[in-house]
């Protein structure tokens, strides 16, 4: 019979990678971490981490066994706050993947009225634009630009919203403005790195029927906020959502053939399929959906 303990205290050092920050959080010795890790292997019989001077890196054995354990562990820790806590108070850490311009719409005075309304609730905010494995990075919940068909999820859309072209005023003044789709052929773009081939653009045009056109350019990024600040820059036309309307209506940057849009593009709220979702995220969830719809976008909840 496994050691529930060990399963849990596995979780635990995957999250931290280490053992002595994970022993520092939980009051163990890193030693004896080390150790009931150890024993845990033998009796699965599997390599569950590699261990080198820097860092602890999960094997394939040990990436299957937490994706299957960590969504388990975490519901009986937080089932066990929520008891503590009356089953009414949310509480507990919430980890929170963000692309990494969240913070340039979702006013910080958001997040400090929610922590005001939940003192036993913490916030881990995960900036990045990759799309992260959630149970395996130990993520609650994620805000994606895009929908998910993973399984283990549950998605809710939040809006749906639509990409534009723009340009910086500097820009369409030296190079000229685009008139067609296909003009875009001959401009330089600011666009998203692509392993191998051209970037290829999708955009409804005035009739509604998609048209395609292969762009290039001089920069690429691999965040929409640093495509957002070439753009303004000068550096070339791009695609962008909208988080540029503020800089189209400061004038720092132009629309470039309005008309033509990449439209139904979700705003979704992810997180992992679990029987009973922890009251810090459910809390969070709401919080957060109700200030993009009523704050961002002026729609009801």
């Amino acid at each position: 019979m496994f050691d529930l303990n060990d399963i849990g205290l596995f979780v635990q050092v995957a999250r931290y990678g280490s053992f002595s920050e994970a022993g520092r959080r939980l009051g163990i010795p890193p030693n004896t971490v080390s150790r009931r890790i150890q024993e845990l292997e033998q009796q699965l019989g599997a390599r569950l981490m590699q261990r080198t001077t820097r860092r602890l890196v999960l094997t394939d054995a040990g990436q299957e066994f937490h994706e299957r354990c960590a969504a388990a562990v975490e519901g009986l820790r937080q089932a066990g706050e929520d008891l503590v806590a009356g089953g009414r108070m949310p509480r507990g850490l919430v980890r929170v993947a963000v692309a990494a311009d969240f913070f340039d719409f979702y006013q910080m005075e958001w997040v400090a009225e929610f922590l005001a309304e939940h003192p036993l609730v913490r916030l881990e905010f995960v900036l990045s634009d990759a799309t992260v494995d959630l149970i395996a990075e130990g993520i609650d919940v994620a805000f994606r630009g895009s929908e998910t068909h993973n399984p283990n999820y549950v998605a809710r859309r939040v809006h749906s919203q639509s990409m534009g072209l723009v340009a910086s005023p500097a820009y369409l003044a030296a190079r000229g403005t685009p008139a067609t789709l296909q003009d875009l052929a001959h401009h330089d773009c600011v666009t998203f790195p692509r392993a191998r081939g051209q970037t290829v653009w999708r955009l409804q045009g005035p009739d509604g029927v998609e048209q395609e056109v292969s762009v290039t350019g001089r920069i690429t990024a691999s965040t929409a906020q640093a495509l957002r600040k070439a753009t303004v820059a000068g550096l070339g036309i791009a695609l962008l959502p909208f988080t540029a309307l503020a800089d189209i209506a400061a004038g720092r940057l132009a629309p470039v053939l309005p008309n033509y849009r990449r439209s139904n593009i979700a705003l979704t709220v992810v997180y992992p399929d679990r029987r009973h979702l922890p009251l810090a995220v459910t809390a969070f969830v709401e919080a957060t959906v109700d200030k993009m719809r009523t704050e961002l976008f002026g729609t009801a909840s």
